[in-house]
């Protein structure tokens, strides 16, 4: 099954992403990767460094003339800013220059230095960086390009940034395209107005936002992940993935938090006949029950929280001195909520990816398609009869 480890620091020489698992035969090239990082790097409110990297990559393993070997594929995404951190990241040994002795709150730095027992939060801040989701979006390209292949798709859309939330029904497959042409990633269009707005005067107010980004994904047949053990329900999957990305704070599975507060009369799908076919004419559970898919779109929202680095700091504590401080300012985003759901997106892929490569096996992705294929038959006919 599709697994993957990354490596590398926010300014390092670059971000390096191994997949394995993957079977023989899955196309994919360069080009599909790039064109996924710049999906990431966008969104309105992001910051300037959005605009001077250009995610230099390289396919050093596992793909030969376009398609996989079924050996690991090794990606490397190089630094277009390396020679300025060149002295300060160097692996050689030295004096590091440049040392962050001030935590900011919301990050990373202050567990991680008293963990790791070092006053220099740069040792843990630049691998905690949301830089490293990049090297995510290598996999996550691997894993829709297979899902593709068995007939799923996955969408994401920006539900809410700030206090402005979206109205109207989620994206289609086939809508994809019209969310990515929205500045924030929103499938209304009033509502992504008035997202933009709202981050322009937190920019005013040099401050930031968070928000609820939604994913989706269609199509995908019933009985995916597991009932018999509490690491095999992919509902729990899906959450600790979302989870695993920077900034999130809260994951919810359909209608979710709001199920919480009906009685049960209201909060789940009854199951009927439609066309001839068992069906349901709602989505409350967001497509899984007991751990497994039930043939509804799966549907995941996860709650981003503003970003943590402040155009005006927060107070903090100087490591070295143990005096009073401000956190120290890195360069930052105001809102980064649309790109995070683009890094949803693949960890929503690279779960199910492996979930239906659990089920069905195959070295090869003929093999894969084949036995999805049977399989849709065969459910095909037990819900029409």
């Amino acid at each position: 099954m599709i697994r993957f480890l990354t490596a590398g620091e926010s300014h390092g020489p670059g971000l390096v992403t191994i997949v394995e698992g993957l079977p023989k035969g899955l196309t994919v090239g360069v080009d599909d990767f790039a064109t996924e990082l710049a999906r990431r790097r966008g969104g309105y409110g992001r910051g300037k460094r959005m605009a001077i990297e250009s995610d230099e990559l390289e396919i050093l393993g596992g793909v030969r003339h376009g398609a996989t070997l079924g050996s690991p594929v090794a990606v490397v995404i190089r630094n277009t800013e390396w020679p300025k951190w060149s002295a300060i990241m160097s692996p050689e040994p030295g004096e590091a220059g440049k040392e962050v002795t001030r935590p900011r709150p919301g990050h990373a730095d202050l567990a991680g230095m008293i963990k790791y027992d070092t006053d220099d939060a740069r040792d843990i801040l630049e691998r905690a960086s949301a830089r490293e989701t990049a090297a995510r979006t290598i996999a996550g390209v691997l894993a829709k390009r297979l899902l593709e292949e068995v007939g799923v798709q996955i969408v994401s859309h920006v539900v809410s940034i700030g206090d402005v939330e979206s109205q109207g029904p989620p994206p289609q497959p086939g809508q994809a395209v019209v969310v990515d042409q929205s500045e924030v990633r929103c499938f209304d269009p009033r509502a992504a107005e008035r997202m933009i707005d709202a981050i322009d005067r937190a920019r005013d107010d040099r401050d930031t936002l968070g928000g609820v980004f939604e994913v989706l994904a269609y199509d995908i047949p019933i009985g995916i992940g597991s009932h018999v053990q509490y690491d095999r329900r992919l509902d729990a999957l899906l959450a600790a993935a979302m989870m695993s990305i920077p900034a999130i704070k809260g994951v919810e599975i359909g209608d979710g938090f709001a199920v919480a507060g009906l009685p049960g009369t209201k909060s789940h799908d009854e199951i009927v006949r439609i066309g001839g076919s068992l069906d349901r004419e709602t989505n409350r559970a967001g497509g899984t029950e007991g751990g497994m898919t039930n043939g509804k779109p799966v549907r995941v929202r996860a709650a981003m929280k503003p970003i943590s680095t402040l155009m005006q700091p927060l107070r903090t504590v100087d490591m070295e001195t143990g005096e009073p401080a401000q956190a120290v300012r890195e360069r930052s985003d105001v809102c980064a909520v649309p790109a995070a759901a683009v890094v949803g997106e693949q960890m929503m892929a690279v779960t199910i990816a492996a979930e239906i490569q659990r089920k069905f096996g195959g070295d090869t992705m003929s093999e894969l398609v084949e036995s999805v294929d049977r399989y849709r038959e065969r459910v095909a006919r037990r819900i029409t009869r």
